[in-house]
């Protein structure tokens, strides 16, 4: 999103500002409405955020928690339905906001400039940037199970739920071990396997974008090409069992027992 967002709004005025959704817009100052009639000044990634800097001070911070997706549409299109939270109309196109389902958790705040963006920020480590000692202390700084930690993005920045589950399998760790007790050798695995899956899979996205036409159309947590994310029952394709689960809240973690639990 944000590449695709650099090449098609950077630069552009924002036209209008419409919330669809009373509830998507989570402030109140400074209002949507200064954000119109200004030109884009850069488009940045904060954590899993996607964040359009306006010229003149205002921020877009917009979060697509887990089903909220952007469309690019033309100015002329139809917008889909009940689905369409915001639109952000531009000379060329609109941008569009959506979010499958009846839970409303996407959101969208607007900030007064890039000092205040920072109040945003949970504060987690860029994870392709760190050297391993920063990603040990970062890691061990509080002692919760592997599977919490990498998705806390107050440890660690930008790593939901499904590429936890690919890099504990990458690493054959337990998502259940806990940080404290982790062997240093393991630590390094665990940081090895981190940069190591994040860079295929923006690859392998980026990729299956330019495909599709240029826009990300397709953005899902779940691809066939994972090891065990979304593969509960099917067969690990390292060892062949089959793929277990642990399922808690409205989430859950995939594992291979034999790969990554020592069969338990």
């Amino acid at each position: 999103y944000i590449e695709k967002l650099q090449a098609l709004v950077q630069g552009q005025v924002l036209q209008r500002a419409r919330m669809l959704n009373a509830f998507v817009l989570r402030t109140a100052v400074p209002p949507i409405g200064s954000c119109e009639g200004r030109a884009v000044a850069d488009v940045q990634r904060l954590g899993k955020r996607v964040v359009l800097v306006l010229e003149g001070g205002p921020v877009i911070v917009i979060h697509l928690m887990i089903a909220g997706r952007l469309r690019w549409l033309a100015r002329s299109a139809k917008l889909p339905g009940k689905l369409a939270l915001a639109v952000f109309e531009f000379d060329h196109g609109q941008l569009v906001l959506t979010e499958a389902g009846t839970t409303r958790r996407a959101s969208i705040h607007v900030v007064a400039d890039a000092a205040a963006l920072k109040t945003l920020d949970p504060g987690g480590i860029d994870i392709l940037a760190c050297t391993p000692a920063e990603f040990a202390a970062r890691l061990k700084s509080e002692n919760h199970t592997l599977k919490r930690a990498l998705t806390d993005p107050r440890l660690f920045c930008g790593i939901g739920n499904a590429y936890s589950d690919e890099i504990l399998h990458r690493a054959r760790l337990s998502p259940v071990s806990l940080t404290k007790t982790l062997p240093d050798e393991h630590v390094q695995r665990l940081q090895d396997a981190t940069r190591a899956v994040m860079a295929e899979w923006t690859d392998r996205l980026r990729a299956e974008a330019d495909r599709a036409g240029g826009w990300p159309d397709k953005v899902t947590a779940f691809h066939p090409q994972m090891a065990v994310h979304g593969r509960y029952g099917q067969p690990c394709p390292d060892c062949g069992a089959p793929v277990q689960r642990i399922v808690y809240t409205s989430n859950e973690a995939n594992y291979c027992a034999r790969c990554q639990t020592g069969g338990r």
